[in-house]
């Protein structure tokens, strides 16, 4: 398979990549590096059939020769990247999702949209199965995110109806794993770095909101098995295991082994209060269930995070 993966370069897209390449298809590579960067894919380089292009898919995407997919992945995807970024997080969910359909048209190729758990919103259901419409604020500051997924959703969906494009909707819970970035705002990321640095852990309210954590590993798999199926409707991928934040900080400082504490900052705006994936659909449809425990992810993310932050 012949596949164009946007966003390429990034903690997510790097994996995918590699991936792809590791069961044989050939990977061309779409990432303007504003949130992603190149040491991400360095060892993909000289790797036959892997191109990369720095490219913004804001703007208009050709690609030669035939594609058998195209999988976009290209956008800010945490709180601080898309805060910092509002109008180029939005450009990327409507623009971006407009060329890269326009492009799987032009070639007759399967599209895979990376959407997120973030178009539930603060949600009023719980567990979040895919039926669930969501509860989002469009016009607070975490909307640039959630409404430019939510529209790129829409727009896939449009272009499977009316186009007859080939689809599949991945709605992607909290991921995490090696080469996310140090300071790109993610709680994993956060506190695992402030545990190996013996700073406190920053736990923003009381500490009672929940996440649920995928290693990368295990999303990953279920990505190539989503790209390969024929579920055209949107299907959660994620762990079902339930922490609040509060527990997650100890099992942080339990897994690295540090001597920190944990420090109260106000929550933010829209934070949701629960977010846990119903993957009823990924079980029945795909046969998937992530296989990677927690304690288990963050030691090898942990380790990673020892390795770039030297020690």
């Amino acid at each position: 398979m012949r596949a164009v993966v946007t966003g390429g370069a990034g903690f997510l897209g790097s994996h995918l990549c590699a991936a792809l390449l590791g069961r044989g298809d050939e990977v061309i590579v779409l990432d303007n590096l504003v949130t992603g960067s190149q040491a991400n894919v360095e060892h993909l380089f000289g790797r036959a059939g892997f191109t990369f292009h720095e490219h913004d898919v804001s703007t208009y995407i050709w690609v030669p020769g035939h594609v058998d997919a195209v999988l976009h992945f290209a956008s800010p995807a945490s709180p601080k990247d898309y805060l910092e970024m509002p109008i180029q997080t939005l450009k990327v969910g409507s623009l971006g999702t407009h060329n890269t359909l326009g492009l799987a048209k032009a070639k007759g190729a399967r599209y895979l949209l990376a959407s997120t758990s973030e178009v539930y919103g603060d949600p009023q259901v719980h567990p979040q199965p895919e039926d669930y419409w969501g509860h989002v604020n469009p016009v607070g500051p975490r909307g640039v995110y959630d409404e430019a997924k939510r529209f790129a959703e829409a727009m896939t969906m449009a272009y499977h109806r009316y186009h007859g494009v080939d689809v599949r909707i991945a709605r992607i819970f909290n991921t995490y794993g090696p080469r996310m970035r140090p300071d790109d705002g993610r709680v994993v990321s956060n506190f695992i770095v402030q545990a190996l640095q013996g700073k406190p852990l920053t736990v923003y309210g009381d500490g009672e909101q929940t996440r649920s954590f995928c290693y990368v590993d295990d999303t990953i798999a279920a990505l190539l098995l989503l790209l390969d199926s024929d579920v055209v409707e949107p299907l959660n991928v994620g762990n079902t295991d339930e922490y609040t934040m509060t527990e997650f900080a100890g099992i942080v400082i339990e897994v690295t082994g540090s001597s920190s504490e944990v420090s109260h900052e106000p929550l933010p705006v829209d934070d949701p209060g629960q977010r846990q994936p119903d993957i009823s659909r990924a079980k029945e449809r795909l046969g998937w269930v992530p296989e990677v425990s927690l304690r288990d992810g963050l030691g090898r993310t942990a380790a990673y995070f020892r390795e770039i932050l030297g020690g």
